[in-house]
């Protein structure tokens, strides 16, 4: 062996950067490690011409090449220390990086550096950008649910909170986190025909504008100059802005009558007794006048009838299961 063969050192092979994106992020917001290794390389490839990145990419001065080299191609570019940068594509581009692993396993061939270069991450709430999307197609192209409207699906509104409740009563987290995502379907589904009123159409995107601007107001000392260190503090910020924004003539607006007799019952008596009101509960013979009077007890104790009826419901159900289970 000579001195120049034991001085050497292995070629430089380059380097391989795979760069994914994120749709339910705007095109351009790339992170800085991003920005440098696509100002820096030798050349930067993207297989699909419409990818929403490459218009930014080519106005901040890169040169992209539309084409989907092979993995084979790919090395034997980046030979003497080059380095390729691939802009992924939303399929994440399975016939190249298949080819570079099959390359590396074979042992056969000297390969670059491989590097994974998360671009752009999904922000809090991206995937509720998928469900816009899905629920939009799904309307457009569903022969059910293309046919609905806000009155044939109150019902599963009402079915699905029902579900909801007893998924937290049950304590289970993975039922709890399928019957919020039914619930959130509902405002989703709602709000998407609501975009097809002729009258008065709102997207989504109202709904939650509405709700932001209402949390806003309605929390003065979290977004404004007041302050609250109490619960009953923060209540009776709640309360003062709410009865700004109504302008209501009456404590029992907004009280939807239609809800189940022991929640609307405490409803009303906490309406009253929050209004400082004195309304004593109606004089009458019968369950129901019973039954008014212990939703009025349960909610001056801070109780809420409708749970604790349904706690003692299940207890029944249970010492049903048990007789059962026992043969009657």
């Amino acid at each position: 062996m000579n001195a120049t063969t034991a001085g050497a050192t292995a070629p430089d092979r380059g380097r391989i950067v795979l760069l994914t994106t994120s749709h339910r992020v705007a095109p351009g917001l790339l992170s800085w490690p991003a920005w440098q290794a696509l100002r820096t390389a030798d050349r930067v490839v993207c297989a699909d011409g419409a990818h929403p990145q490459l218009p930014y990419l080519r106005e901040a001065g890169i040169r992209v090449e539309e084409t989907a080299p092979t993995a084979e191609e790919l090395v034997d570019d980046c030979a003497g220390g080059r380095t390729a940068v691939v802009v992924a594509t939303g399929e994440g581009d399975p016939a190249l990086t298949d080819g570079l692993a099959r390359l590396a396993g074979s042992g056969r061939v000297p390969m670059p550096d491989l590097e994974l270069l998360p671009a752009s991450y999904d922000l809090p709430g991206a995937r509720l950008l998928d469900l816009v999307q899905v629920m939009d197609r799904i309307r457009l192209e569903c022969p059910w649910s293309s046919q609905r409207t806000h009155e044939g699906l109150a019902k599963y509104a009402i079915e699905e909170a029902y579900e909801l409740v007893e998924a937290i009563e049950d304590g289970d987290r993975d039922e709890l986190r399928e019957e919020l995502g039914d619930v959130l379907l509902q405002v989703v589904f709602h709000a998407r025909i609501a975009e097809e009123d002729p009258d008065a159409p709102f997207s989504v995107d109202d709904v939650a504008g509405t709700i932001v601007d209402k949390l806003v107001h309605r929390h003065p000392h979290v977004f404004g100059d007041e302050t609250a260190d109490t619960p009953e503090e923060v209540r009776a910020h709640w309360l003062r802005t709410k009865a700004a924004e109504k302008q209501r003539t009456s404590v029992t607006e907004g009280v939807p009558l239609g809800q189940p007799g022991l929640a609307l019952a405490a409803k009303l008596h906490s309406r009253v007794r929050t209004a400082g009101l004195d309304v004593p509960l109606p004089a009458g013979e019968g369950i129901g006048y019973d039954l008014l009077a212990l939703a009025a007890r349960a909610e001056s104790e801070g109780t809420d009838p409708e749970a604790a009826l349904r706690a003692a419901a299940r207890t029944y159900r249970d010492a049903i299961l048990a007789v059962e289970a026992a043969g009657g």
